[in-house]
């Protein structure tokens, strides 16, 4: 296991942006990590992964040209970069970690997860 602190979130308007950060207590160098986000009343979502080199990403069709994942593996942090914000992106945002060792392709699944942050609110204003 490994503790995961999300920070970045608050109330903005929509077009705004937003960074993300998720801060690892011990080294994650080695796994791939995700974002998801949670709005009330629906179920979790996916946002992005990342590998452990960060040479593979993926967002979520929503999402893609609006938002970005990205890691700096020295200060065990992942990134979600949030432009352009809209009403709907208005959701808990959770930062989770894959365990495996140097997985090439990171994973879109929640379930894949094993480590997760208790989230970061994002409210988006019309």
């Amino acid at each position: 296991q490994v503790q995961l602190v999300e920070s970045g979130g608050g109330l903005v308007q929509a077009g705004a942006s937003l960074r993300l950060s998720c801060d690892a207590t011990r080294r994650t160098v080695d796994y791939a990590m995700g974002w998801f986000r949670q709005a009330p009343g629906k179920e979790r979502e996916f946002v992005a992964t990342i590998n452990w080199s960060g040479r593979r990403t993926y967002v979520a069709d929503s999402m893609k040209g609006r938002f970005t994942i990205s890691r700096d593996n020295a200060k065990n942090t992942v990134y979600l970069q949030m432009n352009s914000l809209k009403p709907e992106d208005t959701a808990a945002y959770y930062c989770a970690a894959d365990l495996r060792i140097r997985a090439q392709d990171p994973p879109r699944e929640a379930a894949a997860f094993r480590s997760w942050g208790q989230g970061t609110q994002v409210t988006v204003s019309s």
